[in-house]
């Protein structure tokens, strides 16, 4: 089993950043890959950024070239930097990671004032 633990969500005005963590532990060798998620108020949870064990990276066109992810598997962290902030990116962001399951933390809000 793995188990994930997001931080560093808050309220940040428009054009700010933010970095968000996500602690993982458990069967963390067999991780494939991790992602990030994100849920606003009433919508659908949606696909942010992936970065695979090969460190490839692949971001949702919302989001390119204002987000970052990185991993640092020393200490089993995932990362997403977040730039360029609009209201839009208003949601609770989720990690996630992929062995032979798709395992999810509980998730971080982010706020984003205009």
């Amino acid at each position: 089993q793995v188990q994930l633990v997001e931080s560093g969500g808050g309220l940040v005005q428009a054009g700010g950043s933010l970095r968000l963590s996500c602690a993982a532990s458990g069967s963390i060798d067999s991780i494939a890959y991790m992602s990030w998620y994100r849920q606003a108020p009433g919508k659908q949870r949606e696909w942010v950024a992936t970065i695979t064990s090969s460190e490839s990276k692949a971001y949702a066109d919302s989001v390119k070239g204002r987000f970052t992810v990185s991993r640092d598997g020393a200490k089993n962290t995932l990362a997403l930097q977040l730039s360029g902030l609009k209201p839009a990116d208003t949601a609770v962001y989720y990690c996630a990671a992929f062995d032979q399951s798709l395992h999810w933390g509980q998730g971080t809000q982010v706020t984003v004032s205009s």
